[in-house]
C-alpha cells in the first residue's frame, strides 16, 4: 500500500510499508455533537525523524498525538481519517490489537513522567514487569535488560538505583526513567507529550539529546508535542504548527525559523525571548477560539495583524508554497518576510545609577538541620528586575520565599529600605507585607476556586485598609483591565480562566495591595509562549509607570536578557556569579554559567 503525502519530499509517494506513520485528513468531534475538535490533519513520520507539533493551549496538539494510539478523550471521538502503521490502519483494529499496539509499536511519553511510574513499586521491578508484560526477553535476562535500558537513558543501573521508587528521583530522572520505558520494547513510533515542562535548563537538555538519539539510532518516528519553539528549534527536523484544531503552516525546522510563512508562527516567534539580546517580548491579542466558537474563513482571522475581509469570507487550505513548505493562509505571498530581529532593545544599562530598596547579607537558608542556602548577598534597587537563575534545587525558591516571609528557617540579614525584617511575613508589620508580595509559580493552586475573581482581588484592599465596597470593586475593574482582563470575567470563578488568565488575576491581586517589590516566582514556566510575552510585556510596563522592584525566579536564561537588569546565578545553594545581565551573558567567568548558557535552548 502507498499513500502520496504532501509531506514526502516533493510531494512523492510514500509506502506504508517502508516504516514510519502516516495521518491522512484526521478529524475528531465532540461526542454527539457535530463540532472539530481536529480537523484536516495530514501528516507523515519518516523512521528517525522527529516532527516537533507546536501551537498554543487549545490547538489540538494533545488530541493529535493521543490519536495516533487510537485515543481520544472522554466526550470526543475519532471521526474520520487513517493513521496508517505500515499496512495498517490503528483506527480500524480491533480492540485487542489497538491494546497491543499500544507500548509495543506505539509508545507514548506523558506531560508528567510520574504519572507513567507505580508509585508503590521500585524502579528495577517496574522495568522487569514491563518486559514481563510485553513479553520480551527471558526470566533470567530481564533485569539485564533493565540495566541496559537504564544505561542508554544516561541513567545509574546499579542495585542501589533499581531499588529507589520513583519519589527518590529527580524530576529529569524520572523523565529518563519514562524515557527508558518507552523504548523498551523498541517501539516504531514515539509520542511525546511536553515531556520536559518545568525541567530546568540543564536537565532538559540530557533528555532532549536521549530521546533524539535514541530515536535516530533505533530509526522510530517520533512526534514531539510542546508550546516551546525554542526546543523544537533544537530536536526537531521539521515542525507542524497547529491553530484551532488545523496544521496552519509545515515544513522543515530552518525554513519554519528561518522564513516563517504564516502570520500565527510568526506571532509565536516575536514573542520568543533571545539569548545574544534583549527583546520588547509581546503576546498575540485574544485567545485560542474552543471547538464550536471558531470565526468563519481564516481561523486566525480575529487575531491576525495582516486580516483583510477576504480572510473572513474564504476557508483557506493548506498548500505548498516552496518544497517541503505548506502553509494554510490566502495572502502568504503578499505579507513580506520576517525578521528575527524584530523587537529587539538594548540590553538594561549596567552604568545606570541604582537607589537600593532591598538587600540580602550572608543568608543561610535551612530545612531541618541541613543547610541549602550558604551565605548568598545581592541588593535589589527601585525600579529595577534582579533575576535568581539556577538548575532545580539551586536554591532559587528558597531564598526568594525567605526574602517574602514564606520559610522562616534562616540566618543572615534582609533589610527593607534600610529596616531589617523580620524572618517570617506573620511577625512583619502589616505595611511591610503589603509593600512585599509573593506571586507563587502555579495559579492553578494560588488561586482560592470557591471565590469570584472579584473577591479574590478584592480581598487584599479589604486586608489592608485600601479600600472596600464600590470604590474597591471599581479599583478590581481597573486592574483587570490593566492586566488585559475584561471586566465581564468579574464574576467568574478561577476554574474558567486558562493558565495564563489565572496568573494575570494573580498579578491583579499582588497589584491590588500597592506594593513596592513583586517577588515572582517561575510565573511564566508552564505558559505557552505568547502568554509568556504578554505576561513579560505586563510586568515591564509596570516597572516603568510604577516603579516596582521585582525578584523574578526563572530557569529561562533567554527570558532574563529581556526583563531583568541584574542576575545571580546560583549553584547548590550558592550564588557562583553575579553582576549585570549583560556583562553575565555575554562574557561570563564562570564554567557553570557558559555551561547554562550553552545549554539553554535559542532560535537565534
Amino acid at each position: 500500500m502507498t499513500t502520496t503525502s504532501p509531506d514526502a519530499p516533493n510531494g512523492t509517494p510514500m509506502a506504508t510499508g517502508s516504516g514510519g506513520l502516516v495521518i491522512e485528513d484526521l478529524g475528531v468531534t465532540l461526542t454527539g455533537r457535530p463540532v472539530d475538535v481536529v480537523d484536516d490533519i495530514d501528516l507523515v513520520l519518516r523512521p528517525g525523524e522527529v516532527v516537533g507539533l507546536v501551537g498554543e493551549s487549545g490547538s489540538g496538539k494533545t488530541t493529535v498525538g493521543t490519536s495516533l494510539l487510537g485515543y481520544s478523550r472522554a466526550g470526543a471521538l475519532i471521526s474520520s481519517g487513517r493513521v496508517l502503521l505500515e499496512d495498517r490502519d490503528v483506527l480500524t483494529l480491533p480492540w485487542k490489537e489497538v491494546r497491543k499496539l499500544r507500548g509495543e509499536e506505539i509508545a507514548y511519553v506523558p506531560q508528567d513522567p510520574a504519572s507513567a511510574l507505580n508509585p508503590s513499586i521500585r524502579i528495577g521491578k517496574q522495568l522487569v514487569e514491563l518486559q514481563e508484560l510485553r513479553g520480551i526477553g527471558t526470566a533470567e535476562s530481564r533485569l539485564e535488560g533493565a540495566r541496559a535500558g537504564l544505561a542508554e537513558v544516561g541513567l545509574p543501573n546499579d542495585d542501589e538505583f533499581l531499588k529507589r521508587y520513583a519519589h527518590q528521583l529527580s524530576g529529569g530522572q524520572v523523565q529518563r526513567v519514562a524515557l527508558a520505558m518507552a523504548f523498551l520494547p523498541k517501539p516504531k513510533v514515539l509520542v511525546l507529550d511536553e515531556p520536559t515542562t518545568g525541567l530546568d535548563v540543564t536537565t532538559q537538555k540530557m533528555v532532549l539529546d536521549t530521546m533524539a538519539e535514541l530515536c535516530r539510532t533505533y530509526r522510530v518516528s517520533a512526534l514531539y508535542v510542546t508550546h516551546d519553539l525554542a526546543v523544537v528549534a533544537n530536536i526537531a527536523d521539521r515542525v507542524a504548527v497547529m491553530y484551532a484544531g488545523q496544521i496552519a503552516e509545515l515544513g522543515p525546522k530552518d525554513t519554519i525559523f528561518a522564513n516563517p510563512a504564516h502570520p500565527y508562527t510568526r506571532a509565536l516567534l516575536d514573542s520568543i525571548p533571545h539569548l545574544s539580546q534583549a527583546r520588547a517580548l509581546s503576546g498575540i491579542p485574544g485567545r485560542t477560539p474552543a471547538p464550536g466558537a471558531r470565526p468563519d474563513g481564516c481561523r486566525f482571522n480575529d487575531r491576525c495583524a495582516f486580516v483583510v475581509d477576504r480572510c473572513r469570507q474564504e476557508v483557506p487550505a493548506l498548500r505548498t508554497v516552496a518544497p517541503d513548505h505548506e502553509v494554510r493562509c490566502i495572502r502568504v505571498e503578499e505579507i513580506g518576510t520576517w525578521d528575527i530581529n524584530r523587537g529587539t532593545v538594548p540590553d538594561a544599562d549596567p552604568d545606570k545609577a541604582r537607589d537600593v530598596i532591598m538587600s540580602v547579607e550572608g543568608l543561610d537558608v535551612f530545612y531541618g538541620r541541613k543547610r541549602v542556602v550558604h551565605g548568598v548577598s545581592f541588593d535589589l534597587a527601585k525600579g529595577e528586575v534582579v533575576a535568581l537563575v539556577g538548575e532545580s534545587g539551586s536554591g532559587k525558591t528558597t531564598i526568594s520565599r525567605s526574602v517574602g516571609g514564606l520559610h522562616k528557617e534562616w540566618t543572615g540579614t534582609i533589610r527593607f529600605e534600610g529596616r531589617e525584617l523580620a524572618k517570617s511575613a506573620r511577625s512583619r508589620s502589616v505595611e511591610d507585607r503589603r509593600r512585599i508580595q509573593y506571586i507563587f509559580q502555579n495559579p492553578y493552586l494560588s488561586l482560592n476556586p470557591r471565590l469570584t475573581i472579584e473577591q479574590i482581588i478584592k480581598r487584599p484592599m479589604e486586608l489592608f485598609g485600601i479600600a472596600k465596597g464600590k470604590q474597591a470593586t471599581d479599583r478590581v475593574v481597573e486592574l483587570m483591565e490593566h492586566v488585559a482582563l475584561g471586566s465581564g470575567m468579574l464574576h467568574y470563578q478561577a476554574s474558567r480562566l486558562s493558565g495564563g488568565e489565572r496568573q494575570r488575576v494573580a498579578i491583579a491581586r499582588a497589584l491590588a495591595a500597592e506594593p513596592d517589590v513583586m517577588i515572582c516566582d517561575e510565573i511564566t514556566s508552564a505558559l505557552d509562549v505568547s502568554v509568556q510575552g504578554s505576561i513579560v510585556a505586563l510586568l515591564e510596563g509596570l516597572r516603568q509607570q510604577r516603579g516596582i522592584s521585582m525578584l523574578f525566579v526563572t530557569h529561562n536564561l533567554a527570558l532574563v536578557r529581556s526583563i531583568a537588569a541584574r542576575v545571580e546565578i546560583l549553584q547548590a545553594g550558592h550564588v557562583v556569579e553575579s553582576g549585570s545581565v549583560v556583562t553575565v551573558m555575554d562574557t561570563p567567568r564562570e564554567d557553570y554559567t557558559r555551561t547554562l548558557l550553552s545549554n539553554s535552548p535559542r532560535i537565534d
